[in-house]
C-alpha cells in the first residue's frame, strides 16, 4: 500500500508573457503543475510459492498504514491542515484490502475535517501515466495483477476495446512463478524477466487471442501440466519456460493493441500497470508503434507499481473539477469497471 501527496493546481497563463499567471482577460492558455510531494509506500512480500492472500494483505495495509500517512507528510513537509482532500481507491481490488484502506481514509477525513474523493484504481493508473508521460490521447494498454485492458478515451469516458476473459496477465505471472517457486521478492514478475534473458528455446505455447480479447488461463494449465513435464525430463529449463511464456503473451498483448490504434486511428501507446514495467513489454511495443509511425510511452516502478501519488492525483483532478461525494457514497467495491467513471477533467 501507499500513501502519496500531490500538488496540482490548473493555471492560467498570457501568451504575452510567460511569467505572468492572471485570471481573466488578455489571451490566456491553460497551464497545469503537477508535482508529487511524497510517495513512500509498503509492499506485502508473501512467501515463495504462496499467493496473495486478501486476509493477510489487509492486515498488513492495517499494520502500516499510519506510519505511512506520518512518514508521507513528513516527506513533503507539510501539516494536516495544508491537505486539501483526501482520496482514496473505493474498487476494483481485493474486498479485505479495499476496506482497510476505506476505513482509514475515512478516519482521516473525519479527523482532519476534509472531503473524501473515491477513486477508480484503473483510471488512477491511466491520469498517472499521462501526467508522467506528458501522452495527450494515447490508446491504453493496462497490465496488473487484477486487470488486463485496452482502453481509448471518448466522450468523457475511459472505452474498454479489449479484455482478458478470464484472468489478468499479472495473475498469471504470479501463479506461473508460484509454479517455479519463484522468489515475490521485489516481485513474481520481475523475476520472471529477470530468468528469461537466460532463456535460449522457445517453447511453443498456446496463442489464445479471441477478435480484442486476450485468455491466459489455457496457456497457464497447459505451463502447468506439458511445460513442468518437459521439464522434470530435461526438455527445456525454467529459463526458456521464463523467455516463452513473455513472448507469447506480450505477442497477444502487442497485437490487440495495435488492432485497438487502427480503430482509433491512434499512434501513439501507452502502457500502464505493474506489469508495464516489464522491459521486453516495452521493447515489443515500442517496435509495433514505429512500424506504424508512432510511438510508446512507458514508465518504470515509481509509477507502474501501484503507489499512493496516483490515488492522489486522479482524485485531486475530480476534486478540482466539481466531483463531491457524501460518507454514504464513500464505500469501496471488488468490481468497478474504468467505463463506469465519467471524466471530469477531460473534454
Amino acid at each position: 500500500m501507499g500513501v502519496g501527496i500531490v500538488r496540482y493546481q490548473p493555471r492560467r497563463r498570457t501568451t504575452d508573457d510567460a511569467a505572468a499567471f492572471t485570471t481573466n482577460g488578455g489571451d490566456q492558455q491553460e497551464e497545469e503543475e503537477y508535482v508529487i510531494l511524497s510517495n513512500p509506500r509498503k509492499t506485502y512480500i508473501p512467501p515463495p510459492g504462496h499467493g496473495f492472500l486478501p486476509r493477510d494483505t489487509a492486515w498488513h495495509h492495517q499494520q502500516h498504514v499510519v506510519a505511512l500517512v506520518r512518514l508521507a507528510l513528513a516527506e513533503a513537509g507539510l501539516a494536516a491542515s495544508q491537505i486539501i482532500c483526501i482520496c482514496y481507491t473505493k474498487g476494483p481490488g481485493m474486498g479485505g484490502p479495499l476496506r482497510s484502506c476505506a476505513v482509514a481514509a475515512r478516519t482521516l477525513a473525519r479527523l482532519w475535517e476534509k472531503p473524501l474523493v473515491p477513486v477508480n484504481h484503473c483510471v488512477a493508473h491511466v491520469e498517472m501515466g499521462r501526467v508522467a508521460t506528458k501522452a495527450a490521447d494515447p490508446v491504453v494498454l493496462y497490465v496488473s495483477g487484477g486487470n488486463t485492458q485496452v482502453i481509448a478515451y471518448s466522450m468523457r469516458r475511459y472505452r474498454i476495446f479489449g479484455e482478458t476473459i478470464d484472468i489478468a496477465v499479472g495473475n498469471c505471472l504470479d501463479r506461473f512463478a508460484r509454479l517455479l517457486h519463484l522468489s515475490n521478492d521485489p516481485s513474481p514478475g520481475y523475476n520472471i524477466e529477470q530468468l528469461a534473458k537466460q532463456g535460449k528455446e522457445y517453447v511453443p505455447l498456446p496463442y489464445t487471442v479471441k477478435g480484442m480479447d486476450v485468455s491466459f488461463a489455457g496457456l497457464l494449465s497447459f505451463i502447468e501440466k506439458e511445460g513442468l513435464a518437459q521439464l522434470r525430463v530435461g526438455g527445456c529449463t525454467a529459463a526458456d519456460l521464463c523467455f516463452s511464456l513473455q513472448e507469447t503473451i506480450f505477442a497477444m498483448l502487442v497485437e490487440i493493441t495495435e488492432r485497438a490504434m487502427a480503430h482509433c486511428g491512434q499512434r501513439q501507446v501507452l502502457i500502464v500497470g505493474g506489469v508495464g514495467c516489464n522491459k521486453r513489454l516495452q521493447e515489443m511495443m515500442e517496435g509495433m508503434a514505429k512500424e506504424r509511425g508512432g510511438s510508446a510511452c512507458a514508465m518504470d516502478h515509481r509509477y507502474c507499481i501501484d503507489n499512493g501519488g496516483m490515488i492522489a492525483q486522479a482524485g485531486a483532478f475530480a476534486h478540482q473539477y466539481g466531483a463531491r461525494f457524501t460518507l454514504a457514497d464513500t464505500a469501496c467495491t471488488q468490481r468497478f469497471r474504468t467505463d463506469a467513471v465519467e471524466v471530469l477533467w477531460r473534454p
